[in-house]
């Protein structure tokens, strides 16, 4: 009996730590980054809602413990749609959604996906907001988090990518 509940406790451990990620807002991630101290980079997660990979990677690889526990610990988590309408201010600049196509798409998603718009596209900024990288494709686990300590654990200063994800060998 002890082994169930200890087993049930488990579980349930890891499935409430595993939702642990707290998505912010664009905007909160902005006045995140002025607060003094701050030592985290920023995440965006550029999504729409009919991407199907998008969803399985908020599913797969975000939902998981061990993913959860290190983005939370390392950056500023932000949950971006792509084809949001509401303008954003930033850096003097006014980012509008424009219609295109059957949907359209914000000038903000643009300008983080350097105009390749593609979902999911996950985008590592540093703690001033500036561009480290735009991650393309859904990705599994494992390298999600090979890519994530990349840039948390500051290895992009030291190593380019293809000498440390072994590229090439």
């Amino acid at each position: 009996m002890k082994n169930w509940i200890f087993a049930i406790t488990l579980l349930f451990t890891f499935t409430v730590s595993a939702q642990d990620i707290e998505w912010v807002s664009w905007e909160e991630a902005v006045a995140l980054t002025q607060n003094k101290g701050n030592t985290k980079k920023v995440f965006v997660d550029v999504y729409t809602d009919w991407c199907g990979w998008c969803k399985k990677m908020d599913k797969d690889t975000f939902q998981n413990p061990e993913v959860a526990a290190y983005m939370k610990e390392n950056f500023i988590m932000v949950k971006f749609d792509a084809e949001g309408k509401d303008p954003i201010e930033y850096q003097g600049r006014t980012f509008k959604f424009v219609p295109s196509g059957r949907k359209g798409y914000h000038e903000l998603a643009a300008a983080l996906l350097q105009g390749r718009l593609s979902y999911p596209t996950v985008v590592f900024l540093d703690q001033e907001l500036k561009m480290l990288s735009p991650v393309p494709g859904y990705q599994k686990v494992e390298p999600f988090m090979q890519i994530a300590k990349y840039f948390g654990e500051n290895i992009y200063k030291e190593k380019d990518w293809k000498t440390y994800a072994g590229v090439g060998k």
